[in-house]
């Protein structure tokens, strides 16, 4: 069987991850406080490699978010954001489709461009309708 983990390139990576965390209800993912000290002191990392974020260290260069029961499984759905030296330029080619279980889809809208998505346009296909936003950095994604 084969997994996949999503690869998200933005400019903050813990800032994503914080965002998306919140928008699909999952969790960011420990990090090894201890393999951390490991990698400082045997000189496998760098003191600039890590930062604090949210009253802990992280690595600087990345960040994951998953489903809170699914913490620590090798096959659990994965979200990575990495940082990229380049700003977003053109519309994606791939994104997320968040599907809202029931919610009303224009109150998770006005939620979310609260928390700084945009609302880009609506679409629809036969019955189905969505409405087509933009995280805080410009990804694109759809609920519906």
């Amino acid at each position: 069987m084969t997994n996949i983990q999503i690869c998200v390139d933005c400019t903050d990576a813990h800032q994503q991850a914080d965002w998306w965390a919140e928008t699909l209800g999952w969790t960011l993912e420990p990090v090894d406080q201890d393999f951390i000290s490991s990698m400082l002191d045997q000189g496998l990392a760098k003191p600039e490699d890590v930062i604090e974020h949210n009253g802990v260290r992280v690595w600087r260069d990345g960040a994951a978010i998953c489903p809170a029961d699914e913490v620590g499984r090798k096959d659990r759905l994965r979200i990575l954001f990495q940082p990229v030296p380049e700003p977003k330029t053109v519309k994606d080619r791939i994104h997320l489709d968040v599907r809202l279980q029931g919610q009303d889809k224009d109150a998770a809208r006005a939620a979310l461009e609260e928390r700084g998505a945009s609302f880009l346009t609506e679409a629809s296909q036969g019955p189905h309708s969505w409405y087509v936003m933009a995280d805080p950095e410009g990804n694109e994604f759809c609920i519906s």
